[in-house]
């Protein structure tokens, strides 16, 4: 039988940051590669409706847990957190108001991400003026699309605000199958755009792993 390696991951999608939105509720899944299984907890969820906090920081807190165990003897397809914030639109529609990706952090410990989030828009004028008109903005019709990264380069996107979340981190029998991470940390990380590229290949993270 073949081994495995464990990776354990809580925390919670705490907040979001949206200076021209208000009454807001999130959704999440996580994208991982083919050799990897789910073996407890959500791969995805929903959080409550919202609204800003009456204080300078005009918060959306929702505070939605994340609590998920996979296995994998790969770590091609490292996991990778979807996040999708919606609200009513001035005509009572339900609409993407942003969305946003990163990587589970491949270190052991507390980390925190605070992801840019961005969303489609429409390519001319015309189409602009006809999804006002009708309520239909511009969506991906599968927001997973987002984990892939392939054909993201043609989709023009905004930027909207940030969206705040926190990960605790556990891995099991990695170092038994000769994979080498580096020492536990504990980092608050801005995560720029430039980093939500396609498959990622965990960027400068990525670089601290190394095979026996």
């Amino acid at each position: 039988m073949e081994e495995s390696f464990v990776v354990s991951i809580t925390g919670q999608i705490e907040s979001c940051e949206f200076s021209r939105h208000d009454e807001l509720y999130c959704k999440y899944c996580f994208m991982f590669g083919s050799d990897w299984v789910v073996t407890s907890g959500l791969e995805e969820g929903i959080s409550q409706v919202s609204r800003k906090t009456n204080d300078e920081r005009s918060l959306v807190i929702w505070n939605l847990p994340l609590d998920i165990s996979l296995k994998s003897t790969n770590p091609y397809g490292w996991p990778r957190l979807v996040v999708c914030v919606y609200g009513l639109d001035a005509f009572g529609n339900d609409v993407v108001r942003g969305y946003g990706m990163c990587h589970v952090p491949l270190r052991l410990g507390s980390h925190f991400r605070r992801l840019p989030m961005f969303v489609p828009v429409s390519a001319s004028q015309l189409q602009k003026f006809t999804a006002w008109l009708t309520g239909r903005r511009p969506e991906y019709i599968d927001p997973r699309i987002l984990g892939l990264g392939e054909g993201r380069e043609t989709t023009r996107v905004s930027s909207e605000g940030y969206t705040n979340v926190s990960f605790n981190v556990m891995r099991k029998n990695m170092s038994q199958l000769g994979y080498q991470v580096g020492p536990s940390t504990e980092a608050r990380t801005v995560v720029p755009m430039e980093r939500i590229t396609s498959m990622g290949v965990l960027n400068g993270e990525m670089a601290n792993m190394s095979l026996h």
